[in-house]
């Protein structure tokens, strides 16, 4: 079986170790970075990955580079990894270089932001691909250094994979097999795709911390940091509070939804109860939002995304950072679409989303332009 993973990031690097410890399995490797694509022509580097117990896993993909022609050649799994904003263009670039002699499953890990409704817009015109996505990643993973290495953090228990609505019953079960081929927790298929887009994530998760740290009366509003802090063991108060809000105006959009469509989403689980399911005895205290978060071990040492302070000393939060770029111009602003479609009420999300775009300056406003313009009433 041969895999192309789209984007040679954190995920992808660790993907791409991991799928070469399995029997049988070819992996390409599928990158915009020269220096990364011509480091692996150069020789015979290994590209590495450190485990939570201090094990180095060491692995070469059989290819890594930014041909698309040669990295799709002979695919059956295509696994996009790359953040939101990054994806229309590269679905654009690769649907010539798709096999077209065989069914390939081109899918997103995580497939959140609507991916199953960008892929059916990307690639409307392959015919023999089939749409998927995963609930979330399958693993931590963070300290990259592009190439070489990455740190992998907590593992998922189970994990959940659901395809676009026009796919078949086979491609589900086939797709299901292929996964449970590649990684160690056993894989679940969902029943509508809602059900990633709607789990509770980085797109509630990463503004609702940033509001709290330097949104209208925190504590670094107008202070720079001294020093370096982690999203999620640092974690204020504050920040927990906020995304419980979000978390529940999260699920009311997904009981209108259900109502609307006559489909059932009870998967999507509140927050809380979502980490506590999949990190299980990595938390030490789950009693509360912010004790969990500040307590779960595969959450331990990833940090926020901090730059130099261009206006003096210490260190300012990062507005290229994929938390502006991704989790609100494209999750937050879908999250915002569907309640107002829905007609819910999502005043948290609304007022963490406004404020970020008019912190950061630049992002575009609305629902990313591949989102059908006639959904909930044509689904």
């Amino acid at each position: 079986m041969k895999v192309t993973i789209c984007g040679a990031g954190r995920t992808g690097h660790l993907n791409a170790v991991l799928f070469k410890q399995k029997p049988g399995i070819a992996v390409s490797v599928l990158t915009s970075s020269t220096t990364v694509a011509e480091r692996w022509a150069g020789g015979d580097d290994l590209w590495q990955a450190e485990t939570r117990d201090d094990r180095v896993l060491n692995a070469r993909p059989d290819y890594v580079g930014r041909d698309p022609g040669r990295a799709l050649e002979g695919a059956d799994v295509v696994i996009v990894t790359q953040p939101a904003q990054a994806r229309p263009a590269l679905l654009r670039d690769i649907a010539r270089h798709l096999p077209k002699d065989r069914t390939v499953y081109v899918g997103a890990i995580p497939g959140f932001c609507g991916f199953d409704w960008l892929a059916a817009q990307a690639l409307s015109e392959q015919d023999n691909v089939v749409i998927w996505g995963m609930k979330d990643v399958p693993h931590i993973a963070f300290d990259l250094l592009a190439g070489q290495r990455v740190r992998m953090g907590g593992a998922k228990a189970e994990l959940f994979v659901a395809l676009h609505r026009r796919e078949r019953a086979a491609n589900a079960a086939e797709l299901v097999a292929m996964l449970n081929r590649l990684y160690e927790a056993p894989v679940t298929l969902l029943k509508d795709y809602l059900e990633i887009t709607l789990t509770p994530g980085n797109a509630l998760m990463h503004p609702a911390v940033l509001y709290a740290l330097i949104g209208p009366g925190a504590p670094f509003e107008n202070t720079p940091f001294n020093e370096p802090l982690c999203w999620w063991s640092d974690c204020p108060q504050a920040g927990a509070e906020l995304l419980e809000a979000c978390d529940a105006e999260n699920q009311a959009i997904r009981r209108a939804s259900e109502a609307r469509l006559g489909i059932d989403l009870s998967s999507v689980k509140p927050l809380r109860q979502e980490l506590i399911e999949a990190y299980g005895e990595q938390i030490e205290d789950d009693r509360t939002m912010y004790t969990l978060l500040r307590t779960n071990r595969a959450y331990a040492g990833i940090r926020a995304p901090l730059a130099p302070n261009p206006d003096g000393p210490g260190l300012v939060i990062d507005r290229d950072s994929r938390a502006f770029h991704e989790d609100i111009a494209f999750g937050q602003a879908l999250l915002v679409s569907m309640a107002a479609r829905l007609g819910v009420a999502a005043p948290t999300i609304s007022k963490t989303y406004n404020w970020a775009r008019d912190y950061h300056g630049q992002l575009a406003a609305g629902a990313p332009d591949y989102v059908p313009t006639d959904w909930p009433e044509a689904q």
